[in-house]
């Protein structure tokens, strides 16, 4: 997985606003988003967003066992 340097999000995270308003930038409303693990080489499906300490907004997946899919490893963000 290629990261752009020198981005607030890759030390700091995002903001429910500024996830919000980066996911109205997809033209396909209806694309399924799953959560990367491991660096970008698997994936697996959001089944719930929760909050903790009213301080995070995290995002769980809940099933017993996940369907997760390997992604090719030379991919780039869009």
């Amino acid at each position: 997985m290629k990261v752009r340097q020198n981005e607030d999000y890759t030390n700091c995270g995002k903001t429910i606003a500024g996830l919000i308003e980066e996911l109205k930038t997809f033209e396909n409303q209806q694309l399924e988003v799953r959560i990367l693990i491991d660096g970008g080489l698997t994936s697996m499906p959001i089944s719930i967003l929760t909050k903790r300490e009213n301080k995070y907004a995290l995002i769980e997946n809940c099933q017993e066992v996940p369907t997760i899919i390997q992604h090719n490893p030379n991919w780039t963000l869009l």
